[in-house]
């Protein structure tokens, strides 16, 4: 067990909008994800994977993207802050691409969520921003897809999030696997 950063934001949307209001905390809830989120639920909620099998299990309650993601975006002409990409955490000081599949996070003194995944951005965020898609999708040098928008979790044991939680990583029994889009 290390702790691996902290929580700098948390955020939540009752309804269907590309960017999520910052909130003061935010209540997980075992199995469901994010209390009075539009993406709470046991089976998938987003739009275009409910149109192909609504009874899909939600394998992306809570979503977490790092803050670093940012600053590299900055960079690059975007202006991005937290809860923009429909994040409900954002963190600071960890490498969620990096975790492997199962990876848990405790987030404060009693949330749990276990990583199932890469975030999979789709086009919404170039009409959000024009051509921040590129900067959020990209290719390594070996030609692979790379994937930076944030990772994917499921509530393992409720409770509230606030900014300044810190956050400990518990990696799974090996062999790890890498994270795949989910």
């Amino acid at each position: 067990m290390s702790i691996g950063g902290r929580v700098t934001t948390v955020s939540s949307n009752g309804s269907y909008s590309f960017t999520k209001p910052n909130r003061d905390s935010i209540t997980l809830l075992a199995g469901l994800g994010v209390e009075g989120d539009v993406h709470a639920g046991v089976t998938v909620k987003h739009r275009s994977r409910v149109a192909k099998d609504p009874t899909q299990p939600n394998l992306r309650q809570v979503h977490l993207i790092h803050e670093e993601l940012f600053d590299e975006v900055r960079e690059a002409g975007f202006a991005v802050r937290p809860g923009d990409l429909g994040e409900n955490v954002t963190t600071r000081g960890i490498d969620l691409l990096g975790l492997p599949t199962g990876t848990v996070l405790r987030l404060g003194d009693e949330a749990v969520v276990e990583v199932t995944g890469l975030r999979n951005p789709c086009v919404q965020i170039d009409h959000f921003q024009d051509g921040l898609l590129k900067q959020v999708v990209g290719r390594d040098a070996e030609g692979n897809i790379v994937h930076k928008a944030g990772v994917m979790s499921v509530v393992r044991t409720g409770g509230l999030v606030r900014p300044g939680d810190t956050i400990t990583v518990e990696l799974p029994v090996g062999p790890h696997r890498p994270l795949a889009r989910v």
